[in-house]
């Protein structure tokens, strides 16, 4: 089932992120960040252990007070995933959330006031062997490059993202990665295109703002998939205005999509028509939903009749063809014997799975 992947990766200084390695050829890491108070620690402790179930690799916090910083050391504490400190302006936040244990602080250099006060974070994270991620947004650019350039352009993020990378490479930091949002797709794309060929340093990719989840979905995957076709791109967070276990599986769907990373079950399912000989909608949606603890990779097929369902089939870890009352079941592309009962196609098609899963574990 091997298939060919023609997309060749942009080099890049690998960084850790906790335990998990973002850059080089560390697999694309995708995260996501609570939208609960930080201050509630039992909300955020539940929406981290609701990101990590359905694979986040990394969760963002959002720290805008010294309380969210004591909040942040509890919620670090019953965390198994890398938490990223979110802080804006105030440096003691990020000196703070860094003795807390955070396993990355996202602050942007330039924001936070003088050098020493900069020096004093970088000082911090050098000591404590956490990167530092730079966040450049279209929506919050320096009131000069606005002025300079009018509009966000994909040339005012570069010299927005560069002005903070200037500063951290003169105190002598790369232990850093870095964003460049916009919630405009083209925006976005051009402005990581022109970074791309400017620093070594991993790059974070996201769509900001992207919408709701459905608008939001689409316009993420067109950007993000874009950079990602491109070889750009190190970790990614689809910004959704939904819950964040959400953003993780539109997330982890872009890079299977791209053959790029592969987690769980890839379902090629027909968007059926009067030929269909079963419920090809309903049985898809409600295999989604039963198997979403499952975590292995695997292609399966649900083709509602032969016209299709036979080629899908042959390249397919399993598959089913509709047919009259009962469907065909393939195997690694041989057709079985055994046929399932139409009304029957979930229960039966769950225990095959599992089975199959349950065998290749103990193996």
């Amino acid at each position: 089932m091997e298939q060919f992947n023609p997309i060749k990766r942009r080099k890049s200084k690998q960084i850790m992120v906790g335990n998990v390695a973002v850059g080089g050829d560390a697999p694309i890491s995708v995260q996501s960040m609570t939208n609960t108070r930080t201050t509630d620690i039992d909300a955020t402790v539940a929406q981290i252990r609701a990101i990590e179930k359905v694979g986040g690799d990394i969760v963002r916090v959002s720290v805008p007070t010294m309380e969210a910083a004591q909040a942040f050391k509890e919620i670090k504490a019953q965390s198994n995933v890398p938490l990223i400190a979110d802080i804006h302006f105030d440096y003691r936040i990020a000196l703070q959330a860094a003795d807390f244990g955070a396993d990355c602080l996202r602050i942007n250099p330039g924001n936070i006031g003088n050098e020493d006060r900069i020096r004093a974070v970088v000082d911090k994270a050098r000591e404590r062997n956490i990167p530092i991620r730079i966040g450049v947004n279209g929506g919050s650019l320096e009131r000069e490059i606005q002025e300079k350039y009018g509009e966000p352009t994909p040339e005012a993020l570069l010299e927005s993202a560069m002005r903070h990378v200037d500063i951290l490479e003169r105190l002598d930091f790369d232990n850093f990665k870095i964003s460049v949002k916009a919630s405009d797709v083209f925006l976005a794309v051009g402005a990581y295109q022109l970074l791309a060929s400017r620093i070594d340093q991993p790059l974070h990719l996201g769509i900001t703002e992207a919408g709701g989840l459905r608008s939001g979905s689409v316009k993420s995957s067109v950007g993000l998939g874009m950079l990602l076709a491109q070889g750009i791109g190190d970790t990614l967070r689809v910004s959704l205005a939904a819950d964040p276990v959400e953003e993780i599986k539109v997330g982890f769907d872009i890079l299977k999509s791209l053959r790029i990373r592969s987690r769980g079950i890839n379902f090629i399912a027909c968007p059926s028509c009067s030929r269909q000989e079963f419920d090809v909608i309903a049985t898809v949606n409600a295999l989604e939903q039963r198997l979403e603890d499952i975590v292995e990779p695997m292609d399966v097929s649900i083709i509602g009749c032969v016209v299709n369902g036979p080629g899908e089939a042959l390249i397919s870890h399993m598959g089913i063809t509709g047919s009259q009352r009962k469907s065909g079941f393939y195997v690694d592309g041989v057709r079985q014997k055994e046929r399932f009962d139409n009304d029957r196609i979930v229960d039966e098609l769950e225990a095959k799975i599992r089975s199959r899963i349950a065998v290749k574990n103990i193996s």
